[in-house]
C-alpha cells in the first residue's frame, strides 16, 4: 500500500516503513500493508493492515499498475490511500518515513516494491 500525504510540507509525499523480519528484509524499506484475508477486499485489506502496523486510519483512492510476486501464491498490488487520522507508529517496524518523489532513492527499498516506484513518484509529483 502507498500511504500519500496530501498536505505535507514540500508537496506531496509516500509512508515507507523499515522491516525488522524476517532476517533477509531486516533493514529493508517498503510500502506498508499486508496481506488480504480470505474474500477481504483489497481497499479492505489494505486499511486494517494500516490500521493494525501503524495505528492510523486511511482511506483507500487509487491502484497503482502491475501486480509483483513475492512467493509461491503471494503477490504485491499496491493501492495509494490518504492518512485521515492519527500519526503512523510502527508496531511492526521499527521505523516510518515520509519521502517525497525526489527521496525515494534515499531508502533501501525491498525488492518486491521496487517496480512500483516510477510510478509512485509520477502519482507523487502530479499532486506537486
Amino acid at each position: 500500500m502507498a500511504v500519500i500525504d496530501l498536505d505535507g510540507a514540500g508537496g506531496r509525499r509516500v509512508l515507507a516503513a523499515r522491516r525488522t523480519s524476517p532476517p533477509a528484509a531486516a533493514g529493508g524499506w517498503e510500502l506498508p500493508g499486508g496481506k488480504c484475508e480470505p474474500g477481504e477486499e483489497l481497499a479492505a485489506a489494505a486499511a486494517r493492515e494500516i490500521e493494525e502496523e501503524l495505528g492510523c486510519h486511511v482511506r483507500v483512492t487509487g491502484r497503482l499498475a502491475g501486480v509483483q510476486p513475492i512467493a509461491p501464491g503471494l503477490t504485491l498490488e499496491v493501492v495509494t490511500a490518504e492518512l485521515v487520522d492519527g500519526d503512523p507508529t510502527p508496531t511492526e517496524h521499527d521505523a516510518v518515513r515520509w519521502l517525497t518523489a525526489d527521496e525515494l532513492d534515499e531508502v533501501r527499498w525491498l525488492a518486491a516494491d521496487v517496480p512500483f516506484l516510477t510510478e509512485l513518484a509520477d502519482v507523487l509529483k502530479a499532486g506537486s
